[in-house]
């Protein structure tokens, strides 16, 4: 190890880079996708594998024998040198070169090479490959022997950056930090002498504001202890807990000084997150089923857009493997800081039905209503989108179609989607022009749905459990097939529906368990003997006593939730294979009462 504090600055950029998170994730569905082995590998000894650049040098001591007292130049990119992440990173790129791969426009730490049909591709953290192939083990072999890396923890993926990877009952490939978060409550004993409270159902109060708290200021010590835990939220976050974060967004404004009523908050979340631990993200590959949404073509020739198209990359490789179809959800909470007035703009992404990215943050600018602040959102989203595209482009994925964007707000859908709509709010001109104009080239197409079915709400406000739940669910809780979320949904409602009289035993909704599930190892398993979802406002799920009874057997800290009168979240949820003509969640089983009620998106489409 040197002491790289003690050389000077190189005058060069010494940056090198790693794939972002976000691209592991891709390249985990790409895998899935196209029925790649994925392996990861880490490379002992890295840097020793570089030459360095730097002019370092020690005066040789008596272990040396008669070289004692001789000048040693060191030649190798040593640990704690300020380049020597480049230098390796030089070493690597080079070898991949050699091996016939091609660094991804992309991303430039996302290496790919034709294999036929489908593209290989190698994920870079450092010394950490993440591999993506057919045959994973001819590239570890020419890394090991042709190029004399010495290579360790080498085979399928199991843990990867802190993320647990495992397959459930059903096969599906499931992410989910559990080990990190157990470590994560290790060390969270270790600083306050106790286990963080688990009766608590969301991260935060429904509504919570923390910016008025006005508590005493925490001391040295505990911003400390403030800062170290919002690192370790974040990274969670980073590793597929959607749920936290927004509430850890807002914790992340007080790092610098933090109140005690702050870190209460925290403790909170991380009482949350071990109680809730078991949520995962499902590498669901099948394709959603958008056929009913009703399309509205319009004609943009004679606006400002004129005849306008995607702009395509020329210089992108050729589509290769199965296709993709990207959804995304965007949601915005207006006046969510009452000290500053920001909103927070809160969006999803899913491949197929796979939710491989989110977004919560503030806005940059103070929005007076909830249209200014919903454009703001969809604005955000319709950058995203076209990049998101562009990525995929680049990484040799054939998209679908256009994308689909699910958003709340009736108004905004409807200025956005119909070229005769004028702009009435001026500030929001740039917004207005850059989604109208991508529902204009047939970049996304742009419906409404209920705010109840929109999952972006997980990511714009501090909710509470019993509203979340139907949109959470299908997302991070339910393993199988989620249409079935919905059909138990219809069959809870239906029951509802009849007279009393015609009730038995058996159609009490609070003992509907057709799918739920317990935890069995470190997957979650169907189980009739008791419901995923509590059903009843009065009656216990499981005891009797009134108490709402959650996955872990915990009290929850709320009133037992309803069950959901209708869940469609539709990039989630998948085309039962058994029933034959079913174009979509219900489709042709729904009474003509709650077929509009149940559809939940509005005729607006480019």
């Amino acid at each position: 190890m040197a002491g790289g504090h003690l050389t000077d600055t190189p005058v060069d950029s010494v940056y090198s880079g790693v794939v972002s998170l976000r691209g592991i994730r891709v390249v985990t569905f790409l895998a899935e996708l196209n029925d790649l082995a994925l392996w990861n590998t880490d490379i002992g000894n890295a840097y020793l594998e570089a030459p360095t650049k730097e002019k370092v040098y020690f005066i040789a001591g008596p272990e040396f024998g008669e070289r004692e007292g001789h000048v040693m130049v060191i030649v190798k990119a040593m640990y704690g040198l300020k380049s020597s992440g480049l230098r390796f990173w030089e070493v690597l790129s080079d070898v991949l070169e050699d091996m016939g791969f091609e660094r991804s426009k992309a991303e430039n730490d996302i290496w790919m090479r034709r294999a036929g049909d489908h593209y290989e591709y190698i994920a870079v953290y450092v010394d950490d490959l993440m591999i993506a192939s057919r045959m994973p083990g001819k590239i570890v072999d020419m890394l090991e022997s042709a190029y004399k890396f010495k290579l360790k923890g080498t085979g399928p993926v199991k843990v990867h950056l802190g993320c647990d990877y495992f397959r459930d009952d059903e096969g599906i490939l499931c992410m989910a930090p559990r080990k990190y978060i157990e470590r994560m409550i290790d060390s969270y004993e270790q600083m306050f002498g106790c286990k963080p409270p688990r009766n608590v159902s969301s991260p935060l109060e429904k509504g919570d504001h923390p910016e008025l708290d006005a508590s005493p200021e925490l001391d040295m010590d505990g911003v400390k202890k403030y800062q170290s835990l919002i690192g370790a939220l974040q990274w969670s976050i980073s590793l597929g807990r959607i749920d936290i974060t927004t509430a850890v967004m807002s914790m992340s404004s007080f790092r610098v000084a933090p109140r005690e009523g702050h870190l209460d908050r925290v403790k909170r979340i991380c009482g949350y997150l071990s109680k809730m631990k078991h949520a995962v993200l499902r590498v669901r590959t099948d394709e959603p089923d958008y056929s009913d949404i009703p399309e509205v073509h319009f004609e943009w020739e004679r606006t400002v857009y004129g005849d306008c198209s995607e702009v395509l990359p020329d210089d992108a490789p050729e589509p290769l493997g199965k296709p993709v179809i990207h959804t995304v959800y965007v949601d915005a909470n207006l006046y969510h800081n009452l000290v500053t007035g920001r909103s927070v703009t809160g969006i999803l992404h899913l491949l197929n039905q796979f939710p491989f990215d989110w977004f919560s943050k503030k806005q940059n600018t103070v929005e007076t209503a909830t249209y200014g602040s919903e454009f703001v959102a969809g604005r955000t989203a319709t950058e995203q989108t076209i990049e998101i595209r562009t990525s995929l482009r680049y990484l040799g994925v054939p998209i679908k179609g256009k994308s689909v964007m699910f958003g709340d707000n009736e108004s905004v859908v409807t200025s956005s989607t119909v070229p005769h709509a004028k702009l009435h709010k001026r500030h929001t001109m740039l917004s207005f022009h850059r989604v109208r104009e991508a529902v204009a080239a047939e970049i996304l197409g742009f419906y409404h749905i209920p705010g109840s079915l929109n999952p972006a709400d997980i990511l714009s406000k501090h909710w509470g459990y019993q509203a979340i739940w139907p949109t959470l669910q299908p997302l991070l809780f339910w393993q199988g097939d989620t249409m079935d979320l919905f059909h138990e949904a219809l069959e809870k409602a239906d029951t509802a529906s009849k007279p009393v009289s015609q009730k038995g035993s058996n159609d009490d909704p609070t003992k509907a368990g057709r799918s739920h599930t317990k935890e069995s190892g470190d997957s979650v398993v169907p189980d009739k003997s008791r419901p995923l979802v509590p059903t009843g406002s009065t009656a216990s799920a499981a005891s009797g006593s009134g108490e709402t009874i959650d996955h872990d057997g915990d009290p929850q800290d709320s009133s037992s939730p309803r069950a959901p009168k209708d869940i469609q979240d539709k990039a989630t949820m998948r085309k039962p294979s058994s029933t034959k003509g079913v174009k979509g969640p219900g489709h042709n089983v729904r009474s003509k009462a709650r077929k509009t009620e149940e559809r939940g998106v509005t005729q607006f489409s480019s």
